[in-house]
């Protein structure tokens, strides 16, 4: 457990200088897998033959390069979100339609990784094309949390968030639409980052809601997720909306330095529903950064109320236009008898999509037709506008807010299945960030009374990581929390 517990500074310490093998760390990550998987089933496709091949191959290149030709992620293995493509791998969504579905590219993100030496050890579970709080709906079974093999490691990201939690990986990419990286990293007491819209490349991300997703970091800590975003940001010509925007050294940007800040505490953040326990951790966090010379104050966003229920027609009017590609012809699985090509394209999905996914494509065909357009998707555009003005104001008065990231711990599997409005609440906290497009970071802050993990969120604006990160490590290191379940 010694090299996996390790952070990828120190890693990429080791290997340059010479005192590990890219061999070696990449066995430590196998093993840890072939560990723990039976009881998470974090991942849908270990790629460990290619992993073995890759580290030999580093382990060669290793004894001929100096210390200064040596990339950051040089013979460092990661685990990537299944709905992200690695070239040759296959890609599924964790579902049905793309069961076999093998990769003919790289995603930007995983071309970036690959230049700085990373290595990929596998694809990580998710909620059926990222539309899920839980990682239940996944066609390959769901993915528990390691803190508690009967709750959920939460969604969509869950695989990424359980996998790094258990040390089965050192760090992985995930995607967030409206929560589905801080959500799954509070549940499982680790570190989730999604950055602000626009900057890091989409292009390779399997196109769930195009105006809301964004690629990020879940990681063990603060420092790690800064690491991997400083690969992995930056405009790219084959997403036109990556941002031009210089990226910055965001790990210069933890110097423990917040003395001076203002933040905001929203007031519809802590209303009446959320758990005390969680509740309490949150607010011990505002008091400790009080205490640092950090200025707290109140802040009102009143528009977040109306967030889940604007989500919810954006999002799966977007996923219904995206996901019309999935029609038995151009990809892997087909219906077998039919009587002709609507016959087929009608059962191919029938088959091949799961509930909550055919429930979304339903929902955003019905607002996006013909006499609903106006009375749902415009209106509810307007209020996503509605909904970053008030983060802006917010912002005219401090630096970043502070909130919870979900309402409650970790439930347990099966408890929302048969109530979607309940399991959309999971996210009320999360949602109003993508939204409005901005950066947002989960980071552990204490356990409840249960022993789960309990996360506070930290919310910036636009372009501004380093804000939240600064904090984000900031707390991190006063709390100590970086522990990792027995499993």
């Amino acid at each position: 457990m010694e090299l996996v517990n390790k952070s990828l500074r120190e890693l990429h310490t080791l290997i340059k200088r010479k005192e590990l093998k890219p061999s070696e760390l990449v066995e430590a990550v196998l093993k840890r897998i072939e560990e723990t998987e039976s009881k998470l089933n974090a991942y849908i496709t270990v790629t460990d033959e290619k992993a073995r091949r890759k580290a030999k191959i580093a382990d060669e290149e290793l004894t001929k390069l100096s210390e200064d030709e040596i990339p950051e992620l040089f013979g460092i293995p990661l685990s990537i979100k299944d709905n992200i493509n690695v070239e040759n791998v296959r890609m599924t969504c964790a579902s049905k339609i793309l069961e076999n579905f093998v990769s003919p590219y790289d995603a930007t993100v995983i071309k970036r990784l690959r230049e700085k030496g990373a290595i990929f050890v596998g694809k990580n579970n998710l909620d059926e094309f990222a539309m899920g709080s839980s990682t239940e709906t996944s066609y390959f079974g769901p993915t528990k949390n390691p803190w508690d093999l009967e709750r959920v490691p939460g969604g969509s990201s869950g695989g990424s968030a359980a996998a790094v939690s258990a040390r089965s990986a050192l760090a992985s990419l995930g995607s967030d639409t409206g929560g589905s990286i801080r959500q799954p990293a509070a549940f499982c007491g680790v570190v989730g980052l999604k950055p602000t819209y626009g900057r890091v490349s989409r292009y390779g991300l399997t196109a769930f809601a195009s105006s809301l997703d964004q690629i990020g970091p879940i990681t063990k800590t603060v420092e790690d997720a800064a690491y991997l975003l400083n690969v992995i940001s930056g405009q790219d010509s084959k997403d036109a909306t990556s941002a031009k925007i210089p990226v910055p050294n965001f790990l210069e940007a933890l110097n423990g330095e917040v003395k001076g800040l203002k933040a905001g505490l929203p007031k519809e953040y802590f209303v009446e529903g959320v758990d005390p326990e969680v509740k309490e951790n949150v607010l011990k966090v505002a008091e400790l950064l009080e205490k640092n010379g950090v200025s707290v104050e109140e802040v009102s966003l009143p528009n977040t109320k109306y967030a889940v229920e604007t989500y919810y027609i954006i999002a799966p009017a977007e996923a219904s236009s995206n996901l019309g590609r999935y029609d038995g012809v151009r990809y892997t699985y087909r219906a077998e008898n039919y009587r002709d090509l609507i016959d087929m394209y009608c059962k191919t999905r029938a088959e091949g999509f799961g509930d909550e996914v055919k429930r979304r494509i339903m929902i955003g065909t019905y607002t996006l037709s013909a006499g609903y357009y106006d009375a749902y998707y415009l209106k509810a555009q307007k209020v996503r506008t509605l909904i970053y003005q008030g983060f802006q104001n917010a912002f005219e008065k401090v630096d970043f807010l502070i909130t919870p990231v979900t309402p409650e711990t970790a439930f347990k599997i099966g408890e929302k299945t048969d109530d979607p409005i309940k399991m959309y609440l999971s996210d009320i906290f999360t949602i109003a960030v993508n939204l409005a497009g901005l950066p947002g970071i989960s980071v552990p802050c204490g356990f409840d009374s249960k022993g789960l993990p309990v996360g506070v969120q930290f919310i910036g604006r636009a372009f501004d990581e380093e804000t939240i990160l600064k904090v984000a490590d900031f707390v991190e290191k006063e709390l100590k929390l970086n522990t990792v379940p027995e499993l």
